[in-house]
């Protein structure tokens, strides 16, 4: 069976890269990619929105090559100045990146949505895929500490650089959220849905939180990539989060986190062993090299994914 359209579910480095691979490997009106928009905050009088950047500075070949975040050839001038005058400077804004923040502040604020905002900004840096945030009402990722209490999540993530113990997660703003437009639509004429390697509970959480998303899920043949390598995270908390809330992280526990939602599940090399336990959960296992350290990487794992994603479809059909 030939699949003419993919959804990705993704939020942070490694959902961004994952999507790079598949835009790289799919034609342009093949993949849609749904982003994560817990994230987002307000700082400075502006409005933040870290994932969607990420993925599109990501796919744009904006983004900076060695955080994975931000933009490539930044300057710090503003930032540098407003810490002179005083101000907030914990979460770092580059002058080209504070670009994109002040147009989308002002559109927000003249009234338009988030992804329409979104699309225009993908046009203008020449992305020819469909990038959706998740929704256009604002929902905010909450993360309950022992020491500190409940913080916003760029404060736990960036300002306290992960280290409070988690305790549990809220999202604000979630019941009363929609999809934004064009994501149900896309969840229903897909062939398959990616979930991206990126953090199961603050990155695809919120996604599938989203009221009607998660239904939309269980009709699909639903493949995930594990962001655990050996039961650690190549960048971010996610294995710190799951051992204090009482999970050994590995691959195998990110596959039983998604459960009965998957169909595959994506696993590396070096957590083979695990294919046969992941197997019994009732998902179908394919094991292969996840690190991406460069395009080439990215393309690769892109390419396999897809075609996994085929052979499922074939086997259901």
């Amino acid at each position: 069976m030939n699949m003419q359209k993919i959804v990705a579910l993704a939020g942070g480095v490694g959902g961004a890269k994952l999507a790079e691979g598949l835009y790289r490997t799919l034609p342009p009106d093949s993949l849609t990619v749904i982003v994560n928009t817990g994230d987002d905050f307000d700082h400075l009088g502006l409005r933040i929105c870290p994932d969607l950047d990420t993925v599109c500075y990501t796919l744009a070949g904006l983004a900076n090559p060695e955080t994975g975040w931000g933009r490539a050839d930044e300057t710090w001038n503003c930032i540098a100045s407003i810490s002179v005058l005083g101000g907030s400077s914990w979460f770092r804004l580059g002058d080209r990146d504070l670009a994109t923040h002040l147009e989308r502040t002002q559109r927000l604020r003249s009234g338009q949505p988030l992804s329409q905002v979104t699309h225009d900004f993908c046009q203008a840096w020449g992305i020819t895929c469909n990038i959706l945030p998740m929704t256009d009402q604002i929902v905010a990722t909450c993360v309950q500490t022992a020491e500190e209490g409940e913080l916003e999540f760029q404060d736990y993530f960036v300002r306290r650089q992960c280290q409070p113990r988690i305790e549990g997660f809220r999202f604000t703003g979630i019941e009363s959220a929609r999809p934004a437009p064009g994501v149900e639509q896309a969840l229903r004429e897909a062939d398959c849905v990616v979930i991206c390697p990126s953090n199961p509970w603050v990155s695809v959480s919120p996604i599938l939180s989203i009221p009607g998303i998660g239904e939309l899920m269980k009709q699909q043949t639903v493949v995930a990539v594990s962001p655990l390598i050996g039961g650690q995270a190549l960048k971010g908390p996610a294995a710190k989060m799951y051992r204090e809330l009482g999970f050994e992280p590995s691959a195998l526990t990110v596959a039983r986190h998604y459960g009965s939602l998957l169909t595959g599940m994506v696993i590396d090399e070096r957590d083979r062993e695990l294919g046969s336990s992941i197997s019994e959960s009732g998902i179908i296992p394919l094991v292969t090299q996840t690190v991406m350290l460069n395009e080439a990487d990215r393309v690769n794992l892109g390419r396999t994914v897809y075609q996994f994603c085929e052979r499922l479809l074939r086997r259901e059909h």
